[in-house]
């Protein structure tokens, strides 16, 4: 799996890691063509998967991607730089159709940079694809097969009516091995693993391994829940998958666009601690505490001020700051959304009209490309803490070039500006100035040192 998004977590592959929401249900219930799948029994009591596994196969598909890189990823990350040498890598992942007309779902990670990419079907039909659209921060990506031909899809399911405890398979290509089949159940929900703001991963124990990622998590009526994605670095058995509700907001945007915007309030957050809760009058410790509210954003305008707990989001409870990020993420830009604060020790109720979420102008302007540290990665590393964001890339002649920036590098501070996380990344790029040098305090090979950046060149 991705080996820098998802800490490092397993990504071998061959590189060593709306149409409104309803298009895809609607298309994927059944009015263009039959699911692969005749919505099947579970079975529990049969003592054998091999009918639903029959079932699904055919619409699961190897991803073959041909990319440019530069140095391997664990010459990078571990050690052993050396000097960047572009070369071209194929990497192998997996992938699952959705739709009738060869519309199909994979990691954004798996063909992230692709200059090709290819998908071979459990019959050994190849089929060059076409990169739709892909969303980094979910990990989600949405190809379409070159071919005039009706494909055997999987219905989405719907991830909030998985159990702990159900059934499930997991389809893909692990270590190239294609149409692999391996069971479990759902072991957790909603699990938080540090890859990105819009964490909410399934966890299962069926054995997911390098090549399953973009594969999907099929409960026991073949409609598929989650789409594989990462590991627990070690071999464990502790698989994780983005689910099929998160995926079908996704990837209905990006099939209409081919890019996805995000709701944006304009907060900065911070945990609510024990003692921060009694200290507020919080009675039962849940919520999230405002440490910072942005000049002219949407909080700022409904009346958010710094110091007051957000506890609830269009009526629903707020327990975390991913609870609140994913809330609003998933909203439209433009939609006014209630929320439900504490202040003063008691409750009062605002409005906001959500903005756009800043897109990565800013990053594009300094020429990097930048992953969220995960405890493992912190782990890998040797760095101590997952303050910061990794450099996993960086332009050439971009403003990051410039001053020296390299892969590997960890971004500490920005414009005199902590970074803590991808958040505060995104949240200072979108606001440099362009006509003045940019600060930017980095650690490297274990040592702290400041460079600075050149403003953008005019015209």
């Amino acid at each position: 799996m991705n080996h820098l998004r998802h800490a490092l977590l397993s990504m071998s592959l061959a590189l060593v890691v709306g149409l409104t929401a309803g298009i895809v249900g609607a298309t994927t219930a059944g009015s263009l063509a039959a699911p692969a799948v005749a919505l099947v029994k579970s079975p529990v009591g049969d003592a054998t998967f091999a009918k639903l596994a029959e079932a699904v196969k055919p619409a699961v598909i190897n991803v073959s991607v041909e990319k440019s890189v530069g140095p391997g990823l664990l010459e990078e990350f571990f050690g052993r730089r050396g000097a960047p040498r572009d070369r071209t890598r194929r990497g192998v992942g997996s992938g699952v159709i959705i739709d009738p007309t060869g519309i199909a779902l994979t990691n954004a990670h798996v063909i992230e940079g692709a200059k090709e990419v290819e998908v071979v079907t459990v019959a050994g039909d190849k089929h060059k694809a076409k990169v739709v659209g892909l969303d980094k921060k979910t990990d989600l990506a949405v190809l379409r097969l070159e071919s005039a031909k009706t494909f055997p899809f999987l219905p989405l399911g719907d991830s909030d009516a998985v159990q702990v405890g159900d059934w499930v398979i997991a389809v893909g290509s692990p270590f190239g091995l294609q149409a692999t089949v391996t069971s479990g159940i759902v072991s957790a929900k909603a699990r938080h693993i540090g890859a990105g703001p819009y964490d909410d991963f399934l966890q299962t124990d069926a054995a997911i391994n390098p090549g399953n990622s973009g594969g999907p998590l099929v409960n026991m009526r073949g409609e598929v829940v989650g789409i594989n994605t990462a590991i627990v670095s070690g071999g464990s058995g502790i698989g994780f998958a983005i689910p099929s509700n998160m995926a079908k907001q996704v990837s209905a945007q990006l099939i209409a666009t081919g890019t996805v915007t995000r709701g944006w309030l304009g907060v900065s957050l911070q945990p609510l601690t024990s003692d921060l809760a009694t200290s507020f009058g919080v009675a039962d410790g849940k919520g999230v505490l405002v440490a910072e509210v942005q000049p002219r954003s949407p909080a700022a305008k409904a009346g958010l001020e710094s110091g007051d707990v957000i506890i609830g989001f269009n009526g629903k409870k707020v327990e975390s700051a991913a609870d609140l990020a994913r809330a609003v993420g998933f909203a439209r830009p433009g939609e006014e959304v209630r929320l439900t604060v504490w202040r003063d020790r008691a409750e009062h109720k605002l409005t906001a009209k959500l903005g756009e979420q800043p897109g990565e102008a800013g990053a594009s302007r300094l020429g990097l490309d930048v992953r969220p540290i995960t405890p493992a990665v912190a782990q890998e590393l040797r760095l101590g803490h997952t303050d910061g964001v990794l450099v996993t890339s960086v332009e050439p002649d971009s403003a990051g070039a410039q001053a020296g920036i390299q892969r590997g590098d960890v971004i500490r501070e920005l414009d005199g500006t902590p970074i803590k996380s991808l958040a505060d990344f995104e949240r200072v790029t979108s606001r440099l100035a362009a006509d003045r040098p940019i600060s930017a305090r980095l650690e490297r090979d274990g040592t702290s040192l400041y460079v600075a950046l050149p403003p953008a060149q005019p015209g």
